[in-house]
């Protein structure tokens, strides 16, 4: 098996792995600070084991000797996961995955800011369409059921909150930011720990908090590794799936009618992002 195809398998895996997330959030019968802090810690604790038993605590070390690049990281990590649950139990799951599309915008334009990464004139083209599908979703929010612009806001929140995690994680390139993800889930769970009521999941519930730490777990590993062996144009299209299917899911599972405000400015931001990375990976190869 070549490289590319390892990197694409890997990959692929990663995204499916991550698309019942937001549909766990609306399974589990717990309150969403309770769901958040057994998602992140569970996640944390997980990746910590994998790492530790693998290469030790050298890892954790190298993040941290990162200084503020590494602060930024984790706490870029750890926020943008309690954003995530609090959003999804606030606003539909489709305005939710379409409006974290977004990412590699706030990216690009972080990139821009802190890294003097000028714009090309494929991503100035990609922002002029995201932009417009956003405003469509935001402007739904107030028709939809199941829809709320605070959740929406708090959307955006993780999207921006990630972006900078990974650029900061461009920065310091020369290390691996796995570890950062870990410490980051862990800080963020013990966080909220007071907050939240971790002991209060029905023993009913139990599997499904475990069975979504674990899917989460599975791809933040997969999505570690995979990406090392492709293009990030392939790696960006492929996680465009999990913005498709995530909806479909929920709607299948759930009933959760996406609304045509979602589905329009959604498409309009995928659509976007989709000719953007295969533009983009028609340079790569």
């Amino acid at each position: 098996m070549s490289d590319q195809v390892r990197g694409l398998v890997i990959t692929f895996f990663g995204v499916l792995f991550v698309v019942p997330d937001s549909l766990f959030v609306r399974l589990i019968d717990a309150e969403a600070l309770t769901i958040a802090f057994w998602r992140l810690f569970l996640v944390g604790l997980g990746t910590s084991i994998w790492l530790l038993t693998r290469e030790g605590t050298a890892p954790f070390r190298g993040v941290l000797r990162t200084g503020h690049l590494g602060l930024i990281y984790m706490i870029g990590v750890g926020a943008s996961g309690l954003l995530f649950i609090l959003a999804v139990s606030l606003t539909s799951v489709a305005n939710v995955v379409f409006i974290i599309a977004s990412l590699p915008v706030f990216a690009a334009i972080f990139s821009r800011i802190f890294l003097a990464e000028p714009f090309s004139v494929r991503t100035l083209m990609t922002i002029a369409a995201v932009v417009p599908g956003l405003a469509i979703i935001a402007y739904g929010s107030g028709e939809t059921k199941n829809a709320s612009l605070v959740g929406d806001i708090l959307a955006f929140g993780v999207s921006a909150l990630y972006a900078a995690a990974l650029t900061a994680a461009r920065q310091a390139r020369a290390t691996s930011m796995v570890p950062g993800m870990a410490m980051g889930c862990l800080l963020a769970g013990l966080f909220i720990a007071p907050f939240a009521a971790p002991l209060s999941v029905p023993t009913s519930e139990v599997p499904l908090v475990a069975a979504h730490a674990g899917f989460i777990l599975f791809s933040s590993v997969l999505l570690a590794i995979g990406p090392r062996y492709i293009p990030s144009a392939e790696v960006g299209l492929l996680v465009l799936l999990e913005s498709v299917l995530a909806p479909v899911l929920a709607w299948v599972v759930v009933g959760e009618n996406p609304g045509p405000y979602a589905v329009l400015g959604g498409g309009i931001v995928i659509g976007a992002l989709f000719v953007s990375n295969l533009l983009l990976l028609r340079r790569q190869l």
